[in-house]
């Protein structure tokens, strides 16, 4: 019998860690991640009788899966765009691009020349194959970047022509207009809020202005008495004229008729483009700046561009979006209704055969983040006890979906279908918390707020709170009210 055997005592921190399996956490997730599990065996081991071994399994259990505070989740809440779940999950040609280019590459070298070559060429060559209509290439770490790059590096102490009907609010607060004159750019505001003509921007015209700014606007969409200019009245004015485009889509996509993508806007006559890189093109977070090769130089000599450069996984990530298969967020785009629906049913039938009130429904999913604001998804899901929310969003894999009457409603348009299996299993495990309420026969390893939840499983109501996503982008379905959809996040948090 080893000493940290000996019933009654209490073995030490550096004997408990002994232990292989806390060694094998310690080499996968750091040491001081190791000596927590190991102190809360210690606590374990002070509470009451239990075997050491059984309090190290409990431990090992509640370690994370990966060194970070941050958790997978399981979106399925129909909004393809989550801010706050992370935008566009990456292809796995982007993670196997992360990976592999993670140590030393030639990031900044030209090894047949052996001498110093562009910055992240392969790219900045996809991105320029990806939009022929751009005459050269830039990218930054997000749009917003890319804005604040542009109004330095081409109106600092100048003017930007603005409608004011597209001085928007970008999220958590930020807004373009304070954003703009940050950088010493002053905003020439034109039109109302609802109506803006070619006419309007032609005469804010003078020797001081710099630029025509136009923006998409994000998360909202004004319909009756409204108007605004093409991009070719706009193109034609002597200025040259940027378009933020915002959502990142790079052609027309056929879902999507009336959301600006970069080949079109271009071939109508706009000088620069921007866009994100992590919405509806499904890459990593960038800023992407493409157009008139001669602006998109100054950009990219500009001194601010040094601040704003994107580091070698993002070049990684952003190359293999663009090069690989279809990423996740353009193949959710893409679903049909019918393949849908055919997993609502399977995964209610399996789940009712586990006991569970489960029902397939028809859903309406939305893009977010901005992008096509109103426009509706058809869509199908699973509907579910409004008492499944805690458990599922406490569990080892947190599930967030969507509360509508009083039923939690899991989307699958944002739900990979290779994720169906986890799904189950994790409403399965939230289930057996809810059904079997008894403190004793919860699991050990089970977090404090999904015990509590488990105390109170009769009385649970999925609580209404604000809403984490921008209300207009989070528009679930064309029938839900916006506090509904408040309910399907709630707790989320940013």
């Amino acid at each position: 019998m080893g000493k940290a055997d000996v019933p009654g005592r209490i073995p030490s921190v550096r004997e408990i860690m002994d232990d292989p399996r806390l060694r094998a956490a310690a080499a996968g997730l750091g040491r001081s991640e190791a000596r927590e599990a190991a102190r809360r065996v210690q606590r374990s081991l002070r509470g009451g009788h239990r075997p050491l071994a059984e309090a190290v399994a409990d431990a090992v259990a509640a370690l994370p899966p990966a060194p970070t505070r941050h958790r997978r989740v399981l979106n399925a809440t129909g909004v393809l765009v989550h801010t706050n779940l992370g935008r566009a999950p990456l292809s796995r040609a982007a993670v196997d691009a992360v990976a592999y280019l993670a140590g030393t590459s030639d990031l900044e070298l030209d090894l047949a020349q052996n001498r110093r070559g562009r910055r992240g060429r392969g790219a900045l060559e996809a991105l320029h194959a990806a939009v022929p209509a751009a005459e050269a290439v830039h990218v930054v770490n997000n749009n917003a970047a890319a804005m604040v790059l542009v109004a330095t590096a081409l109106a600092q102490g100048a003017e930007i022509v603005v409608s004011r009907g597209e001085l928007v609010e970008i999220g958590d607060g930020f807004r373009l207009p304070e954003l703009l004159e940050s950088t010493g750019a002053r905003l020439r505001e034109v039109g109302t809020t609802n109506r803006t003509t070619a006419d309007d921007y032609a005469r804010a015209i003078n020797d001081n202005t710099a630029l025509l700014l136009r923006v998409h606007p994000s998360n909202f969409a004004m319909s009756g008495y409204v108007s605004s200019p093409s991009v070719r009245e706009l193109a034609s004015l002597g200025r040259p004229l940027v378009v933020d485009i915002g959502s990142g889509l790079l052609a027309p996509h056929p879902l999507l008729p009336d959301e600006p993508d970069a080949a079109t806007v271009l071939a109508q006559g706009a000088a620069l483009v921007t866009a994100s890189g992590d919405k509806l093109l499904g890459g990593p977070q960038a800023g992407l700046l493409l157009g008139e090769a001669a602006l998109v130089e100054r950009l990219r000599r500009h001194p601010l561009a040094r601040a704003l450069r994107t580091g070698k996984l993002t070049l990684a990530a952003l190359e293999a979006t663009l090069r690989g298969p279809v990423p996740p967020l353009p193949a959710a785009l893409s679903r049909s209704v019918g393949e849908l629906g055919d997993r609502a049913g399977e995964m209610a039938r399996r789940l009712c055969g586990a006991g569970l009130d489960a029902v397939a429904v028809s859903t309406e999913a939305v893009v977010g983040g901005g992008g096509a604001p109103g426009v509706a998804l058809p869509s199908a899901g699973v509907s579910l006890p409004d008492g499944l929310g805690p458990p599922l969003r406490a569990g080892r894999m947190p599930v967030l979906g969507c509360v509508h009457k009083g039923r939690l409603v899991l989307d699958l348009r944002t739900v990979e279908e290779e994720d169906d299996e986890l799904l189950i299993g994790a409403v399965l495990d939230a289930w057996g918390l809810v059904a079997r309420p008894s403190a004793a026969s919860a699991p050990a390893s089970a977090s404090a707020s999904a015990r509590a939840i488990t105390a109170t499983a009769g009385a649970l109501k999925e609580p209404a709170a604000a809403v984490p996503e921008t209300a207009g982008t989070v528009t679930h379905s064309a029938t839900r009210a916006a506090g509904a959809v408040a309910e399907a996040v709630a707790g989320a948090g940013p």
